[in-house]
């Protein structure tokens, strides 16, 4: 059945060369808060209009089609003037303009207009509100930017505020519709409550939906190299475009659009090609390096990843995975083919010091060109209710409002980037409803109002859940051990991750977006912990070579030495081993070289022997 708030006109007749304009069959529908203010024109002698009243409208005329695109008064203009009004003026502190019928300075049945370029007070304004409301045809004023006119015009504003009150009780409806008063203003309630009666209308204006932005995009799209091309030759193909670029740019506002397409033709970005510039408007920069990924080194990326990660196979593996599907940008594809998830979302779990970080340095040497192009967060320092704000940035009014936050301005900087999340579990819970907005939407609204978007980023969580608890005295009872097999290993701590997101968070829905990304980390097992051992002497090596240029030789049976120390306790994975290092070479080896002592360019031969308690024993000499 047909809206009888919003009839629809004939369609326009085909243009001269015999095709539909563009987007014909397409017929535009009102936004329903527009449909409101149609329908409610009899009733309501005032509306209140909020939220996003400095966007850009599509124009309806004759026709059912978008003409062009304008602002809230040339949006009101189109759409009261089909519904008959022809007196409409627009108030912009301290000016007044004439959109429809009356021309400045003309006066008419008593309607007194100031002259060209006058000052119009609020007094003359309410004088003015009053006359209109006299009139026998129904008549229109917008006062635009309200919310501003308490600090412009301190002194008369109550006045003038209580004069438009009155003429909303007492306005008289004529021909069926209302001299209307329409009020834009910021936010609802920077009017006073007291202002509102039966007469009185609030009308939230929100962001631009999927329609609205396909009816914007629609009439911002021919300046776009091939938009024409396609409407011409295949307007399914175009109707396919168009959808494309309206669900990438859900939550913009409708000027967005109008300054993507800008872009595009500056930039001579083909129509086909338009989410290249919706990604270069969200994120600032015109490069992707997810585009640039060099396939032979994802290909050898196993190799790589194994040998900073060692013995955390499936780790490393399901990692690869991540990137691969990244690199085709088909993360979330199988929701919606225009998902704006991250790039990729990982939750590394399992005992201490076995590589949750290290992998996390890898991908993003992997996929950034470096190990250190990453931004790590750890969580144990936002334990508290207020610590969103240091990732968010302070609502306005409160201190640190202007300086952003963490997360958001790590983000805006560095779009394309690893974000690491160590120990998420010892956040405060209201942490966690920051990520579920980045995990479904892919986006961020900062303390500041700016959007963040999180759609070329990695995100990697890392954990300890599941491998202890705590008991009642407050000591920590181990949950799994080296002794258990990985499978065994993998279901407690697994189990342990969803009972801590259904139960002890009830956030069930976090883990539902993370899904099957998981990653458990086995134990240091006996047979991996040598590989481990092997990689941290030789950074100690290397680093002695880099730093100092002294070259540092040590025998097999040293090496064999060495390692069973360090060895002894996989308790602690790589990091105790690391430590044992430092105890048991690291440390003499350094009173060592100063004894000697060593000088730059030397080549220096390391004898390790056992000691008389069995500890290692280091000598060194010159050759």
């Amino acid at each position: 059945m047909a809206d009888p708030s919003n009839p629809a006109p004939p369609r326009r007749p085909p243009d001269g060369r015999g095709q539909p304009p563009a987007g014909a069959g397409d017929e535009l529908r009102l936004p329903k808060w527009a449909r409101e203010i149609q329908r409610f024109l009899g009733v309501k002698s005032q509306f209140i209009l909020s939220g996003n009243v400095y966007d850009v409208y599509p124009i309806p005329i004759p026709g059912g089609q978008a003409s062009g695109i304008g602002t809230l008064d040339a949006f009101l203009k189109s759409v009261l003037a089909e519904r008959g009004y022809r007196l409409f003026f627009k108030f912009e502190p301290f000016a007044l303009t004439a959109l429809l019928g009356q021309q400045e300075g003309e006066a008419d049945g008593g309607l007194e207009l100031p002259p060209p370029g006058a000052t119009v007070t609020l007094e003359r304004l309410a004088r003015l509100a009053r006359d209109l409301a006299a009139r026998p045809e129904p008549s229109a004023l917008l006062v635009s930017y309200a919310s501003r006119l308490p600090e412009l015009c301190p002194a008369e504003y109550q006045p003038f505020l209580y004069e438009l009150f009155r003429l909303s009780v007492t306005a008289q409806a004529r021909s069926g519709r209302f001299s209307l008063v329409i009020w834009s203003l910021d936010k609802e309630n920077d009017i006073p409550p007291w202002y509102r009666n039966s007469r009185v209308m609030p009308v939230p204006v929100p962001r631009p939906d999927h329609d609205v932005r396909r009816r914007i995009i629609r009439a911002a799209g021919p300046v776009i190299s091939g938009y024409r091309e396609a409407a011409e030759a295949d307007p399914g193909r175009l109707r396919g475009l168009v959808n494309r670029f309206a669900d990438q740019t859900g939550g913009l506002y409708a000027g967005e659009l109008v300054s993507i397409a800008s872009m595009a033709a500056q930039d001579r970005t083909d129509f086909g090609r338009i989410s290249d510039a919706v990604r270069h408007y969200k994120l600032g920069v015109p490069d992707n390096p997810w585009d640039k990924l060099d396939r032979e080194a994802v290909l050898a990326g196993e190799g790589l990843l194994s040998r900073r990660v060692i013995g955390q196979a499936r780790a490393v593996s399901h990692s690869l995975d991540i990137i691969k599907r990244s690199a085709f940008d088909l993360s979330g594809a199988q929701f919606s083919p225009h998902s704006q998830k991250p790039k990729g979302v990982l939750f590394f779990a399992g005992p201490t010091g076995v590589g949750k970080t290290e992998l996390a340095k890898g991908i993003t040497e992997l996929v950034f060109g470096s190990p250190e192009n990453y931004v790590r967060f750890d969580m144990s320092e936002f334990n508290q209710s207020h610590s969103d704000q240091r990732l968010m940035g302070a609502p306005p009014g409160y201190v640190g409002y202007e300086v952003g936050g963490e997360l958001t301005n790590a983000v805006r900087q560095r779009p394309f980037t690893l974000l690491l999340f160590d120990e998420i579990e010892k956040s405060h819970p209201r942490i966690m409803d920051i990520f579920l907005q980045i995990l479904d939407d892919g986006r961020l609204t900062s303390g500041r109002g700016e959007t963040v978007w999180f759609t070329d980023a990695v995100l990697v969580f890392t954990s300890n859940l599941g491998v202890y608890r705590e008991a009642p005295d407050g000591t920590r009872e181990l949950l799994v051990t080296q002794g258990m097999p990985y499978e065994e290993v993998e279901g407690r701590i697994t189990g342990a991750i969803r009972d801590f997101f259904t139960f002890t968070l009830n956030r069930p829905e976090i883990l539902n977006r993370i899904g099957n990304n998981i990653v458990v980390f086995d134990f240091i097992r006996p047979d991996k912990a040598g590989g481990v051992f092997d990689k941290m002497l030789g950074n100690v090596v290397e680093r002695l070579a880099d730093a100092r240029r002294i070259t540092l030789e040590l025998d097999e049976e040293g090496r064999r030495l060495l390692c069973a120390w360090a060895t002894r306790d996989l308790s602690m994975g790589g990091r105790g081993i690391g430590n044992a290092l430092e105890e048991c070479f690291v440390n003499p080896l350094s009173r060592e070289l100063y004894a000697l002592p060593a000088r730059r360019g030397e080549r220096i031969s390391c004898l390790v022997r056992p000691g008389a308690d069995g500890r290692p024993e280091i000598t060194l000499s010159r050759f």
